[in-house]
């Protein structure tokens, strides 16, 4: 009988040597060090991408102290007249801007370019009172000889990089070379597209005044306006622009922060008043009673602009619809309303020409005149002009 003998094959793990432990010791080695460097570089790199000038500065010193006295200061921030959390349902802002990201939306922007009307602001007589709508929340007034500018956004995107939020195809049309000398240059807040650092710098020889709200006139400063241009306000302060023209600063239900941190500058509206006429810029605002209670205070408006876009019910008391838009016109009696915050930019998740859909539709329910010009056409304040506009946003 023949015996069977099984080979068994025995695997032979080679111990590495002391030589290529040390090769391997110094592959890691110099693998951590390349990561800590790459960390070290973008880190250093974004800190410095920060100190860049747009970024601003924010009250410290004498401006905290001052707006530390504020009674719409509480706990270290700037605080809204009713309750406002920042979102309507529990989640983050990194859960939205995910969201944001990973929908789609139809018609977000427009294919074509947006109709415009470019219209000479040099050669509007001075005695002539008129707004002029130049996309989004920017406008061009002139009242009692005084010029004044809104919010002026002249870049063709409103965020810190070139690439995001870029403007509507043809929006872009004036720049501030277009743009008169100013008695006043009004901001209502710090975010982006409404402070636009590039703008202003270029409108700073051209400009007599700054008016704003507290808080919000370090970024002047710091940009190297003279002090004395400088005029911060709290809600219901009045600013005198000479020949009974005056602003007033009026409460916004909104939120304030160029960077991360939020709320330590003040937002507001503007009431600019004189003998003859009384206008409303309503700044960024969510729907409260605060509209009810300016109008009791000044009583009927003669021309309103009121937040209309970049809605969203995850954010629904910081911004308003449409409708809301309307309701808050009635509080303030108003005899003209013209939306505003649409047109240019696309900061919510809806079509760009939707606002425009809405407010026409839920106009034919109120007694109050719609104004839908095309930016750059001018609106006629006195009380004796008639003046009709199209559905532009159809074609």
């Amino acid at each position: 009988m023949q015996s069977s003998i099984k080979t068994v094959q025995t695997a032979i793990v080679k111990t590495p040597s002391e030589k290529q432990r040390k090769q391997r010791g110094r592959r890691v080695r110099k693998l951590m060090l390349v990561s800590v460097i790459i960390i070290i570089v973008v880190a250093a790199g974004g800190y410095l991408y920060l100190q860049s000038p747009k970024f601003g500065k924010l009250p410290s010193g004498k401006d905290l102290t001052a707006i530390q006295q504020s009674p719409h200061y509480r706990n270290g921030e700037f605080k809204n007249l009713i309750d406002t959390p920042m979102f309507t349902t529990d989640q983050s802002f990194l859960s939205v801007l995910y969201q944001n990201m990973t929908t789609t939306v139809e018609r977000l922007q427009p294919e074509q370019a947006i109709p415009s009307v470019k219209t000479d602001l040099k050669a509007i007589p001075a005695n002539q009172d008129v707004v002029v709508w130049l996309g989004h929340s920017s406008f061009y007034i002139q009242l009692n000889g005084k010029r004044i500018l809104l919010d002026p956004v002249f870049s063709d995107h409103a965020s810190p990089v070139s690439f995001a939020v870029p403007a509507f195809k043809g929006t872009n049309i004036y720049q501030a070379s277009d743009i008169p000398d100013l008695d006043a240059l009004l901001i209502s807040h710090d975010h982006w597209d409404h402070l636009d650092y590039p703008t202003v710098m270029a409108l700073k020889d051209k400009t007599a005044r700054v008016i704003t709200a507290l808080g919000t006139g370090a970024y002047f400063r710091h940009w190297g306006f003279s002090a004395d241009k400088v005029h911060e306000g709290d809600w219901y302060d009045v600013f005198e622009l000479g020949q009974n023209t005056r602003i007033h600063l009026v409460p916004a239900r909104h939120y304030s922060g160029r960077l991360l941190k939020r709320n330590q500058t003040l937002w507001t509206g503007f009431v600019v008043e004189s003998p003859q006429q009384r206008l409303l810029f309503g700044g960024d605002s969510g729907y409260g009673p605060h509209f009810a209670e300016i109008g009791q205070r000044f009583g009927q408006f003669d021309w309103v602009t009121l937040d209309s876009g970049q809605y969203d019910k995850r954010w629904a008391y910081i911004h308003m619809t449409p409708e809301e838009a309307l309701q808050a016109a009635e509080d303030l009696n108003a005899r003209q309303f013209m939306p505003c915050h649409i047109g240019r930019f696309a900061l919510a998740r809806h079509a760009w020409d939707e606002p425009f859909q809405r407010v026409a539709t839920a106009r034919k329910k109120q007694d109050i005149e719609l104004l839908t010009p095309e930016i750059g056409q001018p609106v006629m304040l006195s009380a004796s002009s008639s003046q009709s506009f199209t559905d532009w946003w159809k074609n």
